[in-house]
Formats: C-alpha cells, structure tokens, sequence
C-alpha cells in the first residue's frame, strides 16, 4: 500500500502542470534512487516512462533538471535501466541538438 501511495505521488509531481512541481518531482526521483534504488527497481517501467517525458520537458529548467538528475541515478540504479535504456537514449539524444548550455552540457 505505501510503495502504490509512493508512485501515485511520484506520477502526480512529474506529471503536473506546473514546471515547479515536476522539478520536485525529480528530486523526489532522485532521493527514491539514494534512499531506496530497490522501490525504483521494481517499479522501473511505471517510473521511467512518466520520467522520461522530463527529459524532453518544454520547460527548459525542468529539462536540464531532469538530464542531471539521470547522470545522478544512473551509477545508482545500473543494471536496473537495461529495460528502459532505448527509451532514455532516444531522449538524451533529442538533447544534444539543444542551443540552450545547460540541456546540452547536462
């Protein structure tokens, strides 16, 4: 019951329409990842596919958040990405083309 409370939270701050809100929402990833990588294991395919919406976020703060985020989990989760890694790898990507520094640096 609470890891469903968990993801329904998650689901909600990555998916609001407030660019605030999904920023919280990635720290709220990212603490999940520190606090608990087991919880974003089992749930990968639910998390990734709302998250990787943040890594081509409209809202270029909410873009680069998310891009430094990943480079944050990545060492944290490891083998725990291969179900999920064409679908970031085709987000990443769709970012290197970006004029904004700090989505292209991230």
């Amino acid at each position: 019951v609470e890891e469903t409370e968990q993801l329904k939270e998650l689901y909600r701050l990555l998916t609001a329409k407030e660019f605030q809100t999904r920023m919280e929402g990635v720290v709220f990833l990212l603490d999940h990842c520190k606090s608990n990588p087991q919880f974003i294991s089992t749930n990968i395919f639910q998390i990734f596919d709302v998250f990787v919406l943040r890594l081509q976020d409209c809202n270029k703060k909410v873009n680069q958040q998310a891009l430094e985020a990943l480079a944050l989990m990545t060492p944290m989760l490891r083998d725990a990405l291969h179900p999920v890694l064409v679908s970031l790898v085709a987000a990443v990507t769709d970012n290197l083309n970006s004029k904004h520094m700090g989505i292209y640096a991230a």
